[in-house]
């Protein structure tokens, strides 16, 4: 038997150098587009189903209103913000994140909070999750992640050796997995969890400067979790339950809302923050501490109708992070950089060509550009040119545009492995101590459930990072497997 590892390469036989760091401009990005084999595995990963979603595949969805409560002029000139009391009409889409359309809203896994705001400036999406972290920070090792949240290629079953094997050599995923793990990992229905933007984002003032943020909402009905057994039950009893409930709420008029919050960093507090913690306000693994970044009011958010038709509205609603507003700006996140190709990229694969021209994808402001043709194009243009006329005096371009400058880069392009520095323990160990008493101890019953079938040796690297992140957390899941007899 041959154990030699067979040798990584493009479809087209080209070996691959590295498959763990993206090629980035400097140690924090952004990404280069030439690396090819990224974009090869992403544009392969977002093909891989039809028609479903890869991720995020059952949802449930709403339209509503943004409605602003607190003045945030100062710091960003995008349009929806320009005045208290102003309405923006939103889409809202949740889902679970691993699972197939056919199953139950119940299961432990991630729940997506997709945001549609159209604004007069076209449409902002803010596609983030019910978690302000997430597994991983490089957006070449996601296909590999989700590949081991779906079904063994072999047994077609749902594999916990293959989630544990992924997580247990990566320890960046365990902030998120404490979290998937503890109560909040499977919400009572989705009006009383909370949802993030999770990436770090950025507003432009009118001076062109720059804050970095985070964006949170707040449940109004309260947060609300269901235990390990209850959500199993209803699993079984009723698998919709939180389409239902969502759909029910709204058809009695009981509107749910959400505190919409910005946490902000400015330039100069990131490098401070940065020397002082090591660690990167861009990483998605991490969440910038509530004491070190007050969250700020911003409005308020609530969902009002229910869709007439959940194919042509819920599931054919297409978000990408690439869709910002005039004021509103990225950051060199990786993960985020990585998204904001491959959700566009997904849309086009999984809804069409011209999925921007459907009902619910539609900007409420005019729209002018040169695409022409494809499968159903409805709006074409008409007679008007099909191309842009070459300015010949030029643009004179500054920054991104809109007034947004560009950020400084540092380093040399290349692959950076940040895991040698980078501490993935001290964050997931704040969380863990920041539980209950009996919110720990399901969180260890939770974990040991679903480690207790893994093999020793997956197990054992898997309970060293519990080890790291808190003597108290690894002591807990081994006594918590003793006794379950494992």
């Amino acid at each position: 038997m041959n154990d030699t590892p067979k040798r990584l390469t493009t479809a087209s036989g080209i070996p691959v150098p590295d498959n763990q760091n993206s090629l980035s401009a400097g140690r924090n990005g952004p990404l280069l587009l030439q690396d090819f084999h990224l974009i090869e595995k992403l544009q392969h990963f977002n093909r891989e189903r039809i028609p479903e979603r890869v991720v995020h595949a059952k949802g449930s969805g709403a339209f509503g209103t943004f409605t602003v409560t607190h003045d945030i002029s100062r710091l960003t000139t995008a349009r929806l913000f320009e005045a208290i009391g102003k309405r923006t009409e939103a889409f809202v889409r949740f889902s679970t994140v691993g699972g197939e359309r056919g199953s139950a809203d119940t299961e432990r896994d991630p729940r997506g909070f997709a945001v549609r705001f159209y604004t007069e400036d076209g449409n902002w999406d803010l596609a983030g999750n019910n978690t302000p972290m997430f597994f991983i920070k490089d957006p070449i090792k996601f296909p590999d992640f989700v590949h081991t949240q779906k079904r063994d290629p072999q047994t077609n079953l749902k594999s916990p050796t293959m989630m544990w094997d992924f997580w247990s050599r990566a320890p960046e995923s365990l902030h998120q997995v404490t979290m998937l793990f503890s109560d909040r990992g499977t919400p009572d229905g989705y009006r009383h969890m909370d949802g993030f933007g999770s990436h770090t984002f950025s507003l432009i003032d009118a001076r062109g400067e720059r804050v970095w943020v985070k964006w949170h909402f707040k449940t109004q009905q309260g947060v609300r979790n269901l235990t390990a057994k209850d959500a199993l039950k209803l699993a079984g009893e009723d698998p919709d339950y939180a389409q239902r409930d969502l759909f029910g709420a709204i058809s009695r008029g009981e509107f749910p809302r959400w505190n919409v919050f910005v946490q902000v960093m400015r330039e100069e507090e990131r490098l401070a923050w940065e020397a002082r913690t090591r660690w990167s306000a861009f990483d998605l693994t991490k969440v910038w501490p509530h004491a070190d970044f007050p969250r700020q009011p911003v409005g308020v958010l609530e969902l009002n109708r229910n869709p007439d038709n959940y194919h042509a509205e819920v599931e054919q609603v297409a978000f990408s992070p690439a869709n910002i507003v005039p004021g509103l700006g990225f950051s060199p996140d990786k993960m985020l950089q990585g998204r904001l190709f491959a959700y566009h990229d997904a849309q086009l694969y999984r809804v069409g060509t011209n999925h921007q021209q459907l009902p619910v994808n539609r900007p409420r402001c005019p729209v002018h550009h040169h695409q022409r043709d494809g499968a159903m194009a409805v709006a074409n243009g008409g007679a008007e040119p099909n191309y842009g006329a070459v300015i010949a005096a030029g643009t004179s371009p500054r920054g991104f545009g809109h007034g947004e400058p560009g950020w400084a880069l540092e380093g040399s392009a290349g692959r950076y492995d940040p895991r040698a520095e980078d501490d993935d323990y001290t964050q997931a160990g704040n969380l863990f101590r920041l539980l209950t008493a009996a919110e720990k101890d399901s969180l260890v019953r939770n974990i040991a459930g679903a480690i207790r079938s893994v093999a020793v040796d997956i197990r054992e690297r898997q309970l060293a990072h519990f080890d790291r992140a808190d003597g108290d957390y690894g002591a807990g899941v081994r006594a918590a497997l003793l006794a379950l007899g494992g």
